[in-house]
């Protein structure tokens, strides 16, 4: 006998169209009523489940975590109704989370790649410039059509941002990527930082911190996305506040850059880059908290449609998986009110259903 929920009110399927009287069918969605009496009915407005554009399953504080925690990190971002995540960068084997049908879709990046001693330890592949063609040609094979570059990070040195590898390397190894069929990404707080990945042939930008008006016409002609992870540049100050006695110069540089931040993403949505909405869970930021950076972008001044285009429909559609069609996997979030509308009704949602199975 098949497993039938019926959904009991608005459909967004997307921004601009509604539809009424769907139901999910041993997992699979249907806009045709079936012959059999639903098992459940669940009532609210449906949306695609949340897309969490830059999260790290299997990643903590000091590099990998066992498979417990990792579950519980799964856990967390599912009961918030986050059903696709794009790890970006962990340096655990999470292959077994997508064989789980009860944990949220998994787009692997593989293992950070940044410069040797220029990054939290323990998290990704150090390396030196002559190392990352090849290096980011095996994380191209590994993954799952991503790979996540660390483009800057405090030299110590020069007491400040620096860029990880040169340019010309960086472009070979984007390039190398693109030959393997995968995307690259990467981590970018500093200004100079994204003129060269944009030189590269960058596929996204995660941060974008150094955003000024110079990149927005480039990234817009060029199609890449920024992932600004709202709810991590919030550490800024207190990072700023660490550093402050041995790298002021670093601490003052990392006020401004948190100072423009909803400037930066305002400018970058009004000129039409697309952005999409990602945590940047793992190491500091705790697992669930999609609706926490969908208030942030928000703040920062898109409306809520644009919000819901970038964790719902844009996001999904940007990584190549269906939101709300006939015969996709029923993976979608039940609101209390139209939450184009409502925003506020994305953190307290009514239902989530994963693969067709009611998660809550």
């Amino acid at each position: 006998m098949a497993n039938i929920i019926e959904f009991n009110g608005p459909v967004l399927v997307s921004a601009d169209e509604e539809r009424h009287g769907m139901w999910s069918v041993d997992g699979v969605l249907t806009f045709e009523r079936p012959t059999a009496t639903p098992d459940r009915v669940l009532d609210g407005w449906v949306l695609p489940g949340f897309v969490d554009a830059h999260c790290h399953i299997g990643l903590g504080a000091g590099g990998a975590v066992d498979d417990q925690v990792t579950l519980a990190q799964a856990q967390a971002d599912l009961n918030a109704g986050t059903l696709l995540i794009r790890d970006c960068g962990s340096p655990s084997d999470t292959r077994w989370v997508q064989q789980r049908t009860d944990l949220p879709r998994l787009i692997r990046a593989g293992r950070h790649i940044a410069r040797s001693r220029r990054y939290l330890r323990g998290l990704g592949h150090e390396i030196e410039p002559e190392q990352l063609v090849e290096t980011v040609r095996k994380e191209a094979r590994d993954g799952d059509g991503w790979v996540k570059l660390v483009g800057d990070w405090i030299d110590r040195g020069v007491g400040d941002l620096a860029e990880s590898f040169p340019a010309k390397i960086l472009k070979d190894a984007i390039s190398a990527a693109h030959d393997e069929g995968a995307r690259v990404t990467a981590h970018c707080f500093a200004e100079d930082t994204i003129d060269h990945m944009l030189d590269a042939n960058i596929d996204c930008i995660e941060h974008a911190t150094g955003l000024l008006p110079r990149h927005i016409p480039r990234l817009v002609d060029q199609a890449v996305p920024i992932v600004p992870t709202l709810v991590n540049i919030a550490t800024f100050p207190d990072i700023a506040a660490q550093a402050a006695s041995k790298f002021p110069v670093y601490a003052e540089h990392m006020m401004r850059l948190w100072e423009r931040r909803r400037e930066r993403v305002q400018e970058a949505f009004e000129a039409g880059v697309s952005i999409y909405a990602g945590t940047d869970a793992g190491s500091v930021i705790k697992h669930g908290r999609i609706a926490d950076e969908m208030r942030e972008l928000h703040d920062a001044g898109l409306p809520p449609v644009a919000v819901l285009e970038a964790a719902a429909w844009g996001a999904r559609k940007w990584l190549g998986v269906e939101g709300i069609s006939e015969g996709a996997s029923a993976d979608v979030v039940l609101c209390s009110a139209d939450p184009r509308r409502h925003p506020e009704t994305v953190s307290d949602l009514l239902h989530i259903v994963l693969r067709g199975g009611i998660a809550r």
